[in-house]
């Protein structure tokens, strides 16, 4: 018989799956702590919004505290980087060891699927525009879109250059990858064989085999899923999904549960800690993993959540770059949160507390609020009078 698990178990589940009931770490924070975390992610989604920190940066933060930012850096260049950049998620910072696992995509690309329908089109209509790139590249090495035309567009193609739309096309294609980011977050390409280990340029996994295994790793990071939460973790097509997922019901690697509440068939991933209780502590940032699938947020938290950077100020119901506040196995409350950089000061600019929310909401929000602040290098945390919890917090911001 299937087993039949709670929504509060199933909460406790997936926090535990992302790191999030872990203790964070009490000394220097370093590369095992790293690789630790991404090991129960996966993968750290990338996104250009800077309104608080860039999104790849965050999920570590709500995981181990205040970091260096070096660590990842690091990380994402050089010798000894450990990070390579690909089409996941959405794009995405992966461990090496999954990049070949990307192939089979990289390969579909270069036929035209699965890619912006855009790039697909450029690419058949210019083949000789990104055959000149890929030679420059190849000959001069190291270089990203304003090297080549200063970053001037055209007016079209979203306002792309012919050679921005070359470059991404041969990155989704996997005959380029970023060799690093400048300070503008401006991606600078470069060949994979002069920038990734060659052990991992010549891994060579099959389609088939490389889904299943790009499977295992959602479902380890999601402790307790759907089949669509399996398949959106790396955007799997439902096809794709459903035979890997076959594959792995067969060998034992998933067990079928129902989650009471919830509409369709669950998967456990039998490896899962299936903790009594969660002590947890966390502000996630709009892509963070366990929250960046909003209906499944919803069923698994009741917490209704969307980005709202592209609706209108006016039409907006929490604001523009909305945290949710993890306490414990619950969402308790949501903040929008900016980094004023030149004031040095982070802003609350609304606070709200969800209708479960305990009495002491406020006290460990603003402990939070203090860690992100000492991490980004502000000073100060001013508190707008915005939202339901706003009060209690400037209350509390005007005592430290």
């Amino acid at each position: 018989m299937t087993e039949t698990i709670s929504p509060a178990l199933a909460r406790r589940i997936a926090i535990a799956a992302q790191g999030l009931a872990d203790r964070r770490p009490s000394g220097p924070i370093g590369p095992r702590h790293l690789a630790r975390t991404l090991a129960r992610t996966g993968l750290f989604q990338i996104d250009s919004v800077n309104v608080v920190a860039r999104a790849h940066t965050m999920p570590l933060f709500s995981r181990l505290g205040p970091y260096p930012v070096t660590l990842l850096e690091n990380a994402m260049a050089g010798r000894r980087r450990s990070l390579a950049e690909y089409w996941a998620h959405e794009a995405s910072l992966l461990p090496l060891e999954t990049w070949p696992l990307m192939r089979w995509r990289m390969d579909k690309a270069r036929r035209g699927e699965g890619v912006y329908k855009r790039l697909a089109q450029f690419a058949e209509e210019k083949p000789d525009a990104v055959a000149e790139v890929m030679r420059r590249v190849e000959r001069d090495g190291p270089m990203s879109a304003s090297d080549f035309d200063k970053g001037k567009g055209e007016g079209s193609w979203w306002g792309w250059s012919e050679t921005k739309h070359a470059l991404e096309f041969l990155f989704w294609a996997g005959e380029l990858t970023t060799a690093y980011r400048r300070q503008t977050f401006e991606r600078v390409y470069d060949l994979p064989e002069r920038v990734l280990p060659a052990d991992i340029v010549n891994r060579h996994v099959e389609g088939r085999e490389a889904r299943r295994e790009l499977m295992r790793i959602a479902a380890r990071s999601l402790g307790v899923a759907t089949l669509f939460d399996l398949r959106d973790y790396f955007r799997l097509s439902p096809e794709e999904a459903s035979a890997a997922l076959d594959e792995l019901v067969e060998a034992g690697e998933l067990l079928p549960v129902s989650v009471k509440g919830w509409r369709h068939q669950a998967w456990l991933d039998p490896s899962a800690r299936t903790p009594r209780k969660v002590s947890a502590r966390a502000l996630l940032a709009p892509f963070d993993p366990l929250v960046w699938e909003r209906d499944r947020t919803e069923r698994l938290f009741d917490f209704f959540y969307r980005i709202e950077i592209y609706v209108p100020a006016h039409r907006r119901m929490h604001g523009y770059y909305v945290f949710p506040f993890l306490l414990d196995d619950r969402l308790v409350a949501r903040v929008d949160l900016k980094a004023d950089r030149k004031r040095r000061a982070l802003l609350v600019q609304a606070a709200y507390a969800e209708p479960h929310a305990p009495d002491h909401t406020a006290k460990e929000l603003m402990a939070e609020l203090c860690e992100m602040a000492r991490w980004l290098g502000l000073e100060r945390i001013e508190v707008a009078n915005r939202g339901d919890l706003a009060g209690c917090l400037s209350a509390i911001a005007m005592r430290i």
